[in-house]
């Protein structure tokens, strides 16, 4: 299972990468590509807006993944925990396709499971015996 969440730990690092540097490039093709119609002006500006979020994710299993302290791993389990249902909720948006409701229903979801999964590393892995 350790394995697993460290091989899911480097694709996070990778999609929030990529993720937010579309946005920040290319807010358009970004959202077209996870299900969502043509975007309005101030549409687009809050999703580019949120590529820093996504910076930070990368950033922050980048650490996870280098130094892999408990405090790391329980970080990921926060962040992504965050992330559950703001996915759901964005998913209600009349902008979004079939397809990208389902899609980002799904990611809620996998960030329910990965957060789950981070905080069950931290505990298992390293105990109470490291400051979290």
């Amino acid at each position: 299972m350790e394995l697993l969440l460290r091989r899911i730990n480097r694709l996070l690092i990778a999609f929030d990468l990529l993720l937010g540097c579309a946005a920040l490039a290319d807010p358009d093709a970004t959202l077209r590509a996870i299900g969502h119609r043509r975007p309005t002006p101030d549409a687009r500006e809050l999703f580019r807006r949120c590529a820093p979020i996504w910076l930070t994710f990368a950033a922050a299993h980048a650490t996870a993944a280098r130094r892999g302290a408990a405090r790391d791993w329980w970080a990921l389990a926060w962040l992504r925990g965050t992330e559950i249902a703001t996915d759901w909720v964005w998913a209600r948006s009349p902008a979004i396709g079939l397809r990208g409701r389902l899609a980002l229903r799904a990611a809620g979801l996998f960030n329910l499971a990965a957060a789950g999964g981070f905080a069950a590393l931290a505990r298992s892995r390293f105990g109470a015996n490291e400051p979290r």
